[in-house]
């Protein structure tokens, strides 16, 4: 039992702490901006509880880092299920969040007097659309953009999510969960099974390909092992990858998707690695850096300016 002032079983209370004077001092924390408009993430694939859960986390991730930020999901593929609670078509929600900002600038007119946050995001577009992408699928993107001018609103639609050096560290993350890459690369112990050549899996033909190239450079810096990216939706295209890296030396190899997850069948990483012979990591799917890049694309747009959250170069060890 406690009192109305903290426990009496001599647990300790948690206090906050005091503000830390000089360089050394916290960032304050940010809110989003009264009025601003709402981030909507473009979830592409057939809408189902588990990409339901992986959306509502990613979100759930960047309403952390900015409290108060209105953010919604839109599913490109929804089809049947968009009449289901939860399951809303990316037209509809945009469509919707139009809607709302014409009735909040009509109310605001008939009261000739708007909150001055509000009228400060009169120019704003209605929404915000981070297509949930690690890569740049470039069928994928234009059925998000048609989808979006078929919703009648004025929105922004931003890039896919990489290349990007966070997503190198998910992607380090993911194959050190699966015992194929050391967890810290600052400590000298050994994983038997750590892979000696990586292949990047991605989607969306070579133009993603390429660019999963960037973040497989910064992938095979922290690793230092060779990295290659493959088009998954291109036959052969990963066992070639494969061949190419054991030509070069490798022999012990795995297959890294850089994939959030969605935007393929959950199968097809494990057929690939399969055909080429190799091991397979897990897919991105909430790793917390997902949701801060689609954060960032969401902040840039508007100019919201984020306190800088610089830290230690290294991976998190698990």
């Amino acid at each position: 039992m406690s009192s109305p002032t903290g426990p009496t079983s001599g647990l300790p209370v948690r206090m906050p702490r005091p503000r830390q004077p000089g360089r050394h001092r916290r960032p304050e924390p940010v809110a989003a901006p009264a009025g601003a408009p709402p981030l909507v993430l473009a979830v592409p694939g057939t809408p189902d509880t588990a990409t339901r859960r992986l959306a509502e986390e990613l979100l759930s991730i960047a309403r952390s880092e900015l409290p108060g930020l209105d953010a919604r999901i839109g599913y490109l593929d929804a089809g049947d299920a968009a009449d289901e609670p939860g399951y809303p078509a990316l037209d509809a929600v945009l469509g919707h969040a139009a809607a709302q900002r014409t009735a909040r600038a009509q109310q605001a007119a008939a009261e000739e007097a708007g909150e001055p946050a509000a009228d400060a995001w009169a120019q704003a577009p209605d929404a915000v659309v981070i297509p949930l992408l690690a890569g740049p699928d470039s069928a994928v993107l234009r059925r998000i953009r048609q989808a979006v001018m078929n919703s009648g609103a004025a929105c922004e639609l931003t890039d896919a999510l990489g290349p990007h050096p966070l997503l190198a560290e998910a992607l380090h993350v993911r194959l050190s969960e699966a015992g194929l890459a050391r967890a810290d690369r600052a400590r000298l112990f050994t994983v038997t099974t750590a892979a000696d050549g990586i292949v990047l899996a991605t989607i969306g033909g070579e133009e993603a390909a390429q660019a999963a190239g960037i973040t497989g450079m910064l992938l095979s810096a922290r690793l230092a092992v060779p990295v290659l990216a493959a088009a998954l939706d291109e036959d052969g295209a990963v066992a070639r990858a494969a061949d190419q890296l054991r030509a070069s030396g490798s022999r012990n190899l795995a297959l890294a998707p850089c994939l959030i997850g969605p935007e393929a069948d959950e199968a097809l990483p494990a057929m690939a690695a399969k055909e080429a012979g190799c091991a397979t990591a897990e897919a991105l799917g909430a790793y917390p850096a997902i949701g801060k890049l689609a954060l960032a694309k969401y902040t840039e747009v508007l100019g919201i300016a984020m306190p800088s959250a610089a830290g230690p170069g290294g991976m998190p060890v698990r």
